[in-house]
């Protein structure tokens, strides 16, 4: 600091160099000085010189500042002020002058400055490098700097951006930091990023913004909260108008879910600051861009849907009938929810059915008309409401029916209790304010667009013009108010009554004949229209001559020729003589030549900057550039071309009544196919379950079978322990008869085991006869039974299969136990047979032993006689397990056999019936073709309704000539 005011203070010495060489001096010392301290003194002193002096301290020091960037990183102050001193010297924010070339020269200097900065592309990547230091005073300056060099030259900085290394994804790190004042500039800074550059878009979208930036929106309080929310909104606008990519992740991310509470405003007047009312306003235009007609239609319409399953339309219906709403909002709200409900049936449909809160309550659209046609109410308002009923009857016939229908003289309420949308759209068409007859006459146009049946239904509406006067029809009351002209003293432009008459006259008339006939029927109609074109007026009038001729080349190209007075080769006849073909095509060209045509062209919505611009209706366009090469070419056509080119429709007609014919029954054949189809698969389902439960009742009986065989095993080797234990009781003369009784049971088991074969061999031979009794003629009812029969049966079996496997488990332990109880009896024994031979010595000893023995037999005797009882136990439990497995093997083979014949039974008499249906077929042919040929050789044929009448009336008289003779 006492550098900078050493230096400072000569500036008294020459106010003309002191400036330039002070700057010059602190330059210098940038350059030059090696300690620290001095370099951070010089750079403090040249941003405070930076902003009056911009000029000499960005010539002079941005090549210095960028060297202390780039040497001295270290140090965060000094390179917080070598950015600040850059920001000052590229930005032109800080500049208050104020006549405009003064402006224009900051501007211009910024720019410059600027592209010296960015033109060693290092600079922009050394920014991006330093906005990762957390540090306060390097990474706000930095992002103020990077957010003023995108301001000056955007297009050349992100480009510059885009190909660094992480460039994009450095700058979505400031959305995250805890410190507000870096996190919204890192929002204008993103602003300035994304503009008009879609593929840095896409990668800031798929950074996470969207979840990032709703996010501040829903914690700075929705629409009621502050500036930040405007940021945030605008920077979501710039990632999503003109970007499908986009557009598509926000709507499958389901962040539209996110955007309803947005709009939870109320309906009381509880206070609209300017903020809330710019913050909502962006609001509904983010919606737009979302479901914008000008987007893919696929893309719009699945937005539309998200929008009304998620409740936003909902919302924005509630706003829009809400009070205290301010005018710019609703009138926002209005074409946000026309675009949301724009060839969407199920909204079009919810929208029908919204109510106002009135008493009694009355559709919404009923009240949106009200506000179209007053003239008090804003001319945008009005604008807004009729591109709401355009895009409430856009591609929606049932909108345009029920419209039509408020019209017709069965449904109009004779009380006059309610209005209904009809008689709102006609008090606009003849009222005496030209802007409510205009949007009257397009509204209506709307309902009668591409629907030939309304166009027809219209025709029956009949008005009571005055007291005592016949009504008159509703196409007769326009073309009167047409011939009028400006006759009549009506508020705002002259031609734009005629001009919304003509162009509901021209929508009504295309592809309809019916219509034509109908006004070529009035005999003053035609002279009017030739008059009007035939006439050499002034350049206002010259497009209601366009239109008077569009008006009768529609009539030419629609007619039918059911009037001889009016055919086609009659009218163009007259335009010959009275006006001219050349000056007819002249003068139809105007329409399109007209300065309001191509603006009204470009987008659906009515969007004019005063009432009188309001001429041309966006879909009328459409049909002049459809009609108007067709209605050239038939006016300089021949009758013979005519007749030509009728016989050609006709045979179209027909050819199409006859593609018409083969594609309905091709539909219907279609429709059987399907349903043979679906027949098909689940008989194919229903085969497999079956096949299925066979597999898994083979395996059962496997697993049966199985348990059988081991059972004989184990049977086999318990008869072989026992019959050792008795060969030893023998050879050692211990309880013979005993050991005889056990064998005897063991003779017995087995006997009772050739008992239980016999009876399985029994059993089978039951099977056999079964299935040879089993019959044949069991219909599809049966079958269900049996299948159903047959599972609960398999379930059953099942649970036993598993008692069982319980029951052989348990006594399998016991047979082990038994065994070693076997074995150790055998040891016993063979050790008693050796000790006996060794103890003839003496008989005090033998006498001992002899009756230690007699105890060992006693204990061996009790313990045979519970094996015995043990045997017996077991004896008993396998054969009542033998016989559950038996009748469980007969029960599953009689249902497998029922299942087979069953399976057999269906397919036969599918085959019955596939031949019977053959025969049938060929039989009709036959008879077809014999028919023929009698009809080629004249015989007269007798359908088979003509012979059963006749035949009718042969018994008839028979019986009467039977009572004549009984009364005889």
């Amino acid at each position: 600091m006492n550098f900078l005011r050493g230096v400072m203070g000569g500036q008294s010495a020459g106010p003309q160099h002191t400036e330039a060489e002070t700057i010059q001096k602190l330059c210098d010392r940038v350059a030059s000085s090696t300690l620290l301290d001095d370099r951070r003194n010089a750079v403090r002193a040249l941003k405070s010189l930076s902003k009056k002096y911009r000029l000499e301290v960005g010539i002079q020091a941005m090549e210095h500042l960028i060297h202390v960037l780039q040497t001295d990183r270290s140090d965060s102050e000094i390179i917080g002020y070598a950015l600040d001193t850059l920001y000052n010297i590229i930005s032109n924010d800080e500049e208050e002058e104020v006549e405009e070339n003064s402006t224009r020269q900051s501007e211009d200097l910024g720019s410059q400055f600027t592209e010296i900065f960015i033109k060693q592309q290092e600079n922009v990547t050394l920014l991006l490098s330093l906005l990762e230091e957390f540090d306060f005073h390097v990474r706000w300056p930095g992002v103020k700097l990077l957010t003023s060099l995108l301001k000056q030259l955007g297009p050349q900085v992100q480009q510059i951006i885009l190909v660094s290394p992480m460039g994009v994804s450095r700058l979505m790190d400031l959305l995250a930091d805890s410190r507000e004042v870096i996190r919204n500039d890192g929002v204008l800074l993103l602003q300035a990023l994304t503009r008009s550059n879609g593929a840095i878009q896409k990668i800031v979208a798929f950074e996470n913004a969207f979840e990032r930036l709703l996010d501040i929106i829903t914690e700075e309080g929705n629409s009621d909260g502050g500036i930040v929310v405007e940021d945030c909104l605008i920077l979501l606008q710039n990632l999503l108008k003109n970007n499908n990519s986009n557009q598509n992740f926000f709507k499958e991310g389901s962040y539209i879910q996110r955007m309803k509470p947005w709009f939870e405003v109320g309906d009381e007047n509880s206070g609209w600051s300017a903020q809330k009312v710019t913050n909502l306003h962006l609001m509904l235009q983010l919606v737009r861009v979302l479901v914008s007609p000008t987007n893919p239609p696929g893309a719009t319409s699945s937005c539309q849907k998200a929008m009304f399953q998620c409740g936003l339309l909902q919302q924005l219906c509630t706003i829009l009938m809400a009070t205290g709403v301010p005018a710019d909002i609703l009138t926002e709200t209005i074409n946000t929810v026309s675009e949301v409900i724009r060839g969407c049936q199920v909204n079009q449909d919810y929208f029908a059915s919204v109510n106002a809160p009135s008493n009694p309550p009355r559709p919404a659209i009923v009240v949106l008309l009200m506000s179209m046609v007053n003239e008090r109410q804003p001319f945008v308002l009005r604008c807004a409401v009729l591109y709401c009923f355009q895009c409430f009857l856009y591609k929606n016939q049932k909108g345009q029916g029920e419209i039509v229908s408020t019209l017709l003289p069965s449904t109009i309420d004779a009380t006059g209790n309610s209005v209904s949308a009809g008689q709102l759209l006609c008090g606009g068409l003849f009222s005496t304010d030209s802007l409510s007859n205009w949007c009257a006459a397009v509204a209506l146009a709307h309902a009668l667009q591409e629907n030939a049946i309304q166009k027809e239904q219209l025709l029956r509406v009949q008005l009571a013009t005055s007291i005592g006067n016949p009504p008159v029809s509703l196409l007769q009351q326009c073309t009167n108010i047409l011939s009028q002209g400006d006759k009549i003293d009506r508020r705002g432009s002259k031609i734009q009554t005629r001009v919304g008459l003509l162009m509901l006259l021209c929508t009504w008339l295309s592809n309809c004949p019916i219509a034509v006939t109908h006004f070529l029927h009035n005999s003053a109609n035609v002279p009017f229209l030739t008059g009007q074109i035939a006439e050499n007026l002034g350049e206002e009038e010259q497009l209601v001559q366009g239109l008077c001729a569009l008006l009768l080349g529609i009539s030419i190209y629609f007619n039918d020729n059911s009037l001889e007075s009016c055919t086609k080769e009659k009218l163009k006849q007259l335009i010959e003589k009275r006006i001219g073909k050349e000056n007819f095509i002249e003068k139809l060209g105007f329409i399109s030549k007209h300065e309001l045509y191509s603006r009204a062209s470009q987008k659906p919505q009515p969007n004019f900057p005063s009432p009188e611009c309001m001429i041309f209706d966006h879909e009328f366009t459409k049909l002049v550039k459809e009609l108007e090469g067709v209605i050239t070419k038939a006016i300089y056509k021949s009758s013979e071309e005519d007749k030509k080119e009728e016989e050609v429709k006709k045979t179209l007609e027909q050819h199409d009544n006859i593609v018409s014919h083969y594609k309905n029954m091709i539909r219907e054949q279609d429709l059987q196919l399907e349903e043979l189809r679906q027949q098909v698969s689940t008989l194919k389902c229903q085969n497999e379950q079956l096949q299925t439960a066979v597999t898994q009742q083979v395996s059962q009986i496997q697993q049966h079978k199985d348990q059988y065989n081991l059972l004989k095993v184990q049977l086999g080797k318990d008869n072989q322990h026992q019959g050792s234990y008795s060969d030893g009781a023998q050879m050692n003369g211990i309880q013979l008869e005993e050991i005889g009784r056990l064998r005897e049971e063991i003779e017995e088991l087995k006997s009772n085991q050739e008992l239980l074969q016999s009876q399985l061999s029994e059993k089978d031979s039951f099977i056999k006869t079964l299935k040879s009794s089993q019959t044949s003629g069991m219909n599809e009812q049966s079958l269900a039974t049996a299948s159903a029969r047959d599972s609960e049966q398999v379930a059953e079996l099942k649970q036993e299969l598993a008692t069982l496997k319980s029951q052989l488990n348990s006594q399998s332990v016991e047979i082990t136990k038994l065994q070693t109880e076997k074995q150790e009896l055998l040891q016993k024994t063979e050790a008693f047979a050796e000790s006996v031979p060794l103890q003839g010595a003496s008989e005090t000893v033998i006498a001992a032993e002899t009756t230690d023995v007699e105890g060992r037999l006693s204990a061996l005797l009790q313990e045979t006689k519970e094996l015995k009882n043990e045997i017996k136990a077991l004896s008993e439990e396998r054969t009542a397990i033998k016989e559950q497995l038996d009748s469980c093997n007969s029960t599953v083979a009689i249902l497998q056999n029922e299942k087979d014949k069953l399976e057999l039974e269906i397919t036969d008499s599918k085959k019955e019936q596939d031949d019977l249906l053959v025969l049938l077929a060929e039989q009709d042919q036959k008879i077809f073709s014999l028919k023929r040929k009698l009809k080629d050789l004249g015989y007269p044929i007798v359908e088979e309704d003509e012979l059963e009448s006749g035949d009718q009336d042969e018994e008839d008289e028979n019986e009467d000539a039977d009572k004549d003779q009984d009364s005889i």
